[in-house]
């Protein structure tokens, strides 16, 4: 199971040091600043990070539970995140807003898959 979803682990990895990592380090990282910019970067972390889970479990995608469950589990990831921002760091807010960027990039995420299989049927 593991091997079969390496890319969806390795993201997950990538977002978790992200999420975690002190401010100061990530204020270094040259990018285009303006207000908002950190919703901007967790709608599309996770919704690369549901793209990738969805795109490596594809085959045993049925319509029904498993994409919900599917969806479900970066929501918890993120939801866990912003948590550990609050509890275990001294730099870093968990923020309602932030959880509800991530579920609108998990949302997205889950349109676009649905709207490319019903494309391929037809």
């Amino acid at each position: 199971m593991i091997r079969k979803n390496i890319l969806s682990i390795s993201t997950a990895l990538v977002i978790f040091y992200l999420s975690l990592a002190s401010s100061e380090t990530l204020n270094k990282i040259p990018v285009f600043h303006f207000r908002g910019m950190d919703k901007v970067v967790h709608f599309t972390m996770y919704a690369f990070l549901t793209g990738v889970i969805l795109y490596e479990n594809r085959k045993r995608i049925d319509p029904g539970h498993r994409l919900i469950i599917i969806a479900f589990i970066p929501f918890i990831f993120g939801a866990l995140l912003e948590l550990l921002q609050s509890c275990i760091t001294t730099s870093r807010t968990g923020s309602i807003f932030d959880l509800l960027s991530n579920l609108s990039g998990i949302l997205f995420s889950l349109i676009i898959y649905l709207l490319a299989k019903n494309t391929n049927r037809e």
